[in-house]
């Protein structure tokens, strides 16, 4: 199937995911994962490693889903260490984000393309804001956006569609003229509750789930795909 062409006066902004859209910032995740589990390992315990397809399944709702996932797979005792976990979790993965992770192919291309057609961008992400500002940063991304917010920019996370309403609030874009650019079910249903038109890349992560079966209005193998008409 080829990538849909847009018709650029149809649109005055985009919203662009991040992880698993931009980054591939599964091997970050992986390594968080396991040195939190490193830190809760009681004397004469061993937690197997997470690999990155069981933590692919877990990504996309924030990192509070994210270790619960993680403390419910890994044994009956952790859940009750959230707290724990978490400070754990949020500590390590400040120290490697971004050490483990890569800019998709064709991701600089798709943002120039979104750039020079003339639209306002804005990365919005279910990671929190500092650590997806500094992700951004280190890979040379963020001066593509006027706009950046995060998993706990807003009450909600994807996908309530609220973070992508306020999204085009600030970036004074109307949803239905407003793109979603993401790589999961979360950020279509968002997208469909918010009333925005969404593109969903096709080699992200989807919770495990085909992403071709999600109700969005294309796909693209690449954002370098990405094409408008006048």
């Amino acid at each position: 199937m080829n990538p849909p062409v847009l018709t650029r006066a149809h649109f005055d902004a985009a919203m662009v995911d991040l992880d698993g859209t931009l980054v591939d910032t599964l091997g970050d995740f992986v390594a968080a994962v396991n040195a939190m589990l490193a830190d809760l390992q009681q004397p004469g315990q061993a937690h197997r490693p997470f690999d990155a397809a069981t933590v692919e399944r877990m990504v996309g709702k924030g990192s509070e889903n994210l270790v619960r996932a993680v403390l419910a797979h890994a044994g009956t005792d952790l859940p009750a260490r959230y707290a724990e976990a978490f400070a754990s979790y949020q500590r390590h993965y400040a120290a490697i984000n971004g050490l483990h992770s890569t800019v998709y192919a064709g991701g600089l291309e798709g943002l120039r393309t979104l750039q020079q057609a003339g639209l306002k961008l804005a990365c919005l992400t279910n990671k929190p804001l500092a650590m997806a500002r500094q992700l951004l940063r280190l890979k040379g991304l963020d001066g593509f956006f006027s706009e950046v917010f995060g998993g706990d920019s807003f009450e909600r996370k994807k996908p309530d569609p609220l973070p992508l309403l306020k999204t085009c609030e600030a970036l004074g874009s109307a949803p239905a003229r407003t793109l979603m650019i993401g790589d999961s079910s979360n950020d279509a249903q968002a997208a469909r509750a918010a009333g925005c038109p969404v593109l969903l890349v096709t080699y992200g992560y989807n919770h495990g789930e085909p992403v071709r079966e999600v109700d969005a209005d294309g796909f693209l193998h690449s954002l370098a795909g990405l094409r408008f008409q006048k």
